[in-house]
Order: structure tokens, then C-alpha cells, then sequence
């Protein structure tokens, strides 16, 4: 069991991730600046640095950063 305080669900099928604080349901970021904001709201002001920090993010189901979704192939 995770000790993190924030938990970043898989990506969703169509693309986003579920962020969690406390077991709060914060909403689907489709970015890393998502997180950061709803992590703001949530009383995190400097919230970027701790997303690569485990001790403080668990990012499941998918790698850190990834948001899923349609894939963006550069032509």
C-alpha cells in the first residue's frame, strides 16, 4: 500500500488521469500543469517539484508524465 499522498490513477481510453489527494477525487488532468494546479488548489502552492518525488506521488498504471489518449505522432 502506497504511503504517497498523492495518487495519479492509470490513464483513462480517452486520455487524462484521476489525481488524488487524501483519497480525494480532484479531477482528470490531461497535463502535468493540470496536476500542478489542482495540487495548487488543494493547498500545494509549490506542488511541481514533488511530482517526481515518490515519497510524495505514486503514479500508477502507466509512466510518470503519461497522460494516454490518442497518440500524437510527429509527420
Amino acid at each position: 500500500m502506497s504511503t504517497a499522498r498523492i495518487v495519479i490513477q492509470p490513464p483513462s481510453p480517452a486520455g487524462g488521469r484521476h489525481v488524488h489527494v487524501d483519497g480525494e477525487n480532484l479531477g482528470l488532468a490531461q497535463s502535468d500543469m493540470d496536476v500542478v494546479e489542482f495540487l495548487r488548489r488543494s493547498g500545494l502552492p509549490d506542488a511541481e517539484p514533488l511530482l517526481d518525488d515518490p515519497a510524495w506521488v505514486e503514479w500508477r498504471g502507466a509512466p510518470p508524465h503519461d497522460y494516454g489518449g490518442p497518440s500524437r505522432s510527429s509527420a
